[in-house]
């Protein structure tokens, strides 16, 4: 196949071209700059600068992936918030542009988005067919995001949005949870009881390789572990795997000083079950926290 990514150099990006090269696929990375590549199965194309017609080299694409976005890890000031949903809802209306240019369209757009789009909650469990209830930031940047994917549909063109939950690997969050532990300072963060809905990067990527063979699979896709924990067993079992002390903890008062209104993404969270993988009969590699922790620390 001949797969576009928008976002393909980033940590999610990087893992999933690696993947689809070991698969025989050829991939086109979107980029705002014009780079050369190591690989013959891999070409750069500019896009989202003066000037740049990335539609007229992406002929007979089977795919196109959109991971494309500016990270939410950064403290949320007025202008962080403005780059985090402009740069996602912008890059969307561009490749709803680039593919409604297109003479052969694309069989299927695979479009980042976020479990943050049900809101919070430490009773409820979120499948794909709850609706989206979320209010505050998070949620509605998740919900201005899918509906600009979701005019390509429209297109005719078969649309999933995998809504990702904390991807674990030795790039985005993990680093930063895992670090108090390595320096025997680690322990509960806020109440402890708020869900953590995570999925380990080697099942992103086989997952979305999965979305795009499987045709009648559209619409959202909860891209998380079918064994979300809550945040007391996730540092418990982080402590384990590197054989530190769970014993300090981090108050919420404190991380909200710290951390402004990003602290919800760690004081808050929502427990999600990936029905419709499960249902499709998607194979985790990594469904177990302690195994998938074993697997990524091992090499960090």
């Amino acid at each position: 196949m001949k797969i576009a990514i928008a976002g393909g150099t980033g940590f999610v990006g990087k893992k999933l071209t690696d993947f689809l090269l070991d698969k025989g696929n050829e991939v086109i990375i979107l980029s705002r700059k014009k780079k050369e590549s190591s690989s013959p199965n891999v070409r750069y194309v500019e896009w989202m600068s003066d000037g740049a017609a990335p539609e007229k080299e992406l002929n007979g694409i089977d795919a196109f992936i959109n991971l494309a976005g500016k990270s939410i890890n950064d403290r949320w000031t007025d202008e962080a918030k403005k780059q985090i949903v402009e740069s996602r809802v912008k890059t969307t209306r561009e490749i709803f542009r680039i593919i409604n240019s297109m003479s052969i369209k694309p069989e299927v757009l695979i479009n980042a988005s976020a479990v943050g789009i049900y809101g919070t909650s430490k009773e409820e469990t979120f499948t794909e067919e709850a609706r989206p209830s979320g209010s505050d930031f998070l949620a509605e940047t998740v919900k201005l995001w899918e509906q600009e994917a979701a005019k390509i549909a429209e297109l005719g063109v078969r649309t999933v949005f995998t809504r990702f939950g904390i991807i674990l690997g030795e790039a985005g969050a993990l680093p930063s949870i895992v670090l108090p532990y390595k320096i025997f300072a680690g322990g509960t963060v806020g109440s402890g009881t708020q869900w953590i809905s995570w999925i380990h990067i080697n099942d992103v990527v086989t997952l979305i390789h999965f979305l795009i063979c499987k045709k009648s699979i559209e619409g959202p896709v909860n891209a998380t572990s079918p064994n979300p924990v809550q945040m007391k067993d996730f540092g418990k079992t982080v402590a384990s795997v590197l054989h530190r002390p769970h014993w300090i903890p981090a108050p919420s008062f404190a991380l909200k000083l710290a951390l402004g209104e990003m602290s919800v993404l760690v004081l808050e969270g929502q427990r999600v079950i990936p029905k419709v993988a499960l249902e499709n009969d998607f194979k985790f590699s990594h469904p177990v926290l302690e195994e998938a922790l074993t697997d990524i620390l091992k090499t960090t």
